[in-house]
C-alpha cells in the first residue's frame, strides 16, 4: 500500500493502478528469485532508503516553509506538538505498546526465515544484535522528516492547505514532504528509495506466507508424498494467490491499517507466548498450545477494540468512557500475553499428568503426550558447528575418558 501511495503521489496516477503495478513487480521478482532475491534486495534497499532519506533531511529541515522543530516539539504552533502530548494516565498504555512492538515481532516467520538461513549460530546472533543497533540509526531520518512535516506551513507550499493530517493523508506524510519540501531531483531519488524499501517488506511477507502454507499445510497435510519439484510449484502458486489477495485488501485503505494492527497484536498475544514456551519450557505440548490460543482470543474479544468496533466486556481498572468510546488504560495486550503463557503451561501440565497417570485413555492422546521425551538440543545442519563449539565438545569428551 505504501509503495502504491508513493507512486500515486509522485506520478499523479490513480491509487488502485499504482497498487497493482507495485504488487506485480514484487510478485514477479519473488517468483523468479525466491529467498535469494528477497535477502539480497532487502540489504540493497535498506541501504538505499537510509542514504536517500539522509540526503533529504537537510533540505526538508532548512525549507523556508518549515519552522524549527525544537520550537514545535511541545508547543501548539501551526499544528499540534509533533512529539504528542504524554499524560501520566497513559503511562501504562505506553509501557504496553513498548513491549507490544519490542516482543511482538519475534513471532513473525520472516524474522526466523533470516536467522534459520544463517550459516551458523554465531552469525545469526550477530545479525540480530546488529539489527537491533541499526534500527535505531535507521529511524532517525524518518523521525526528523516527520517532525519537519508537522512543523510546516503547508499553505505556503505547492501542496496547499489544509495539512496532510487534516486531509486524512497522514500516512502519506513522508512522500508528500519529500515532494513539496525538497528540490525535484532530490525528491525523485528519495521517493524511489522509499518505494524500494517498502517492496522489501512486501516480498518478505509473500515468501513467508507461501513457505508456511507449503511446508505446514500442503506437504504435511494435503500431499505428504509431494516431491520437491511439486512443493516448488506450490510455493509459486501460493505467492501469486497471496499477492493477489493481499493486494485486493489494500483497496479498503482504512481497513488495511486495521488488519496490520490486528496481525501485530495477534503475534504478540498468541504467537510470542507459543514461541517462548516451546523454546524454554519442556512441559509445553499441543493441548496447552490450543488452550493458549483460545484464552488469547477470548481476552482479545472481551477486552474490546476500538478499531474493530468492539466494546469491552471486561472493564479493567482505569477503563473510562471518552467521547463515546471506552478506553482501557490498563496494559491489556501485555496482560493477555502473560495470561496466554500461563494457560499454555497450566493446561500442558494438566494434560501431561492426566495421560501419564492413566486418568485419560491413551487412545485419546492425539498429540502423543505420554510418549513425549525431553527435547534434545539441536545442532546446525550438515555438521556446520562453530570452531568454539568443537573445542568445547573435544574438551568434554577428553575429560570423560580421563
Amino acid at each position: 500500500m505504501m509503495t502504491g501511495g508513493t507512486m500515486s503521489v509522485v506520478l499523479d496516477l490513480p491509487f488502485s493502478l499504482c497498487i497493482w503495478i507495485s504488487a506485480a513487480v514484487v510478485i514477479i521478482y519473488t517468483l523468479m528469485g525466491g529467498l535469494y532475491s528477497v535477502a539480497y534486495t532487502d540489504v540493497i534497499q535498506l541501504v538505499l532508503v537510509f542514504i536517500g532519506l539522509s540526503i533529504c533531511v537537510p533540505f526538508v529541515m532548512t525549507s523556508p516553509h518549515t519552522l524549527d522543530i525544537s520550537q514545535t516539539l511541545m508547543n501548539n504552533t501551526l499544528n499540534a506538538p509533533w512529539i504528542g502530548q504524554p499524560e501520566l494516565k497513559k503511562i501504562w498504555i505506553m509501557i504496553d505498546d513498548f513491549f507490544y512492538f519490542a516482543l511482538g515481532g519475534l513471532g513473525y516467520q520472516c524474522f526466523h526465515q533470516r536467522t534459520l538461513s544463517a550459516s551458523s549460530t554465531a552469525s545469526a546472533k550477530i545479525s540480530c544484535f546488529a539489527a537491533a543497533f541499526l534500527i535505531i540509526i535507521f529511524s532517525i531520518p524518518p523521525i526528523l522528516i516527520g517532525a519537519a512535516a508537522a512543523s510546516t506551513d503547508w499553505n505556503q507550499t505547492t501542496y496547499g492547505s489544509p495539512s496532510p493530517y487534516e486531509r486524512g493523508e497522514a500516512a502519506l506524510a513522508l512522500p508528500i514532504a519529500l515532494q513539496h519540501l525538497t528540490p525535484t531531483f532530490i525528491s525523485i531519488i528519495s521517493i524511489g528509495c522509499v518505494a524500494a524499501a517498502v517492496m522489501s517488506t512486501a516480498d518478505s511477507g509473500l515468501l513467508s506466507a507461501s513457505s508456511i502454507f507449503t511446508n505446514n499445510i500442503y506437504r504435511s497435510i494435503l500431499r505428504p508424498q509431494a516431491s520437491d519439484r511439486e512443493c516448488q510449484w506450490a510455493v509459486w502458486a501460493s505467492v501469486v494467490v497471496v499477492g493477489v489477495a493481499s493486494t485486493s485488501l489494500t483497496m479498503l485503505k482504512k481497513g488495511l491499517v486495521v488488519f496490520w494492527f490486528l496481525s501485530n497484536e495477534i503475534c504478540y498475544i498468541v504467537m510470542f507466548p507459543q514461541l517462548l514456551c516451546v523454546l524454554f519450557f519442556n512441559i509445553s505440548n499441543g493441548y496447552g498450545a490450543i488452550m493458549g490460543v483460545l484464552v488469547a482470543l477470548m481476552l482479545k474479544l472481551l477486552s474490546g477494540d476500538p478499531l474493530l468496533g468492539l466494546e469491552p466486556v471486561l472493564h479493567f481498572p482505569g477503563c473510562t468512557l471518552e467521547d463515546g468510546v471506552y478506553v482501557q488504560y490498563t496494559p491489556v495486550k501485555t496482560i493477555s500475553m502473560l495470561s496466554t503463557i500461563a494457560a499454555i503451561l497450566l493446561f500442558s501440565y494438566l494434560a501431561s499428568v492426566l495421560f501419564n497417570k492413566g486418568v485419560l485413555p491413551e487412545k485419546w492422546d492425539v498429540f502423543k503426550v505420554k510418549a513425549q521425551h525431553s527435547p534434545v538440543p539441536l545442532s546446525p545442519v550438515g555438521g556446520a558447528i562453530d570452531e568454539k563449539e568443537n573445542e568445547e565438545m573435544n574438551r568434554s569428551s577428553q575429560s570423560e575418558t580421563l
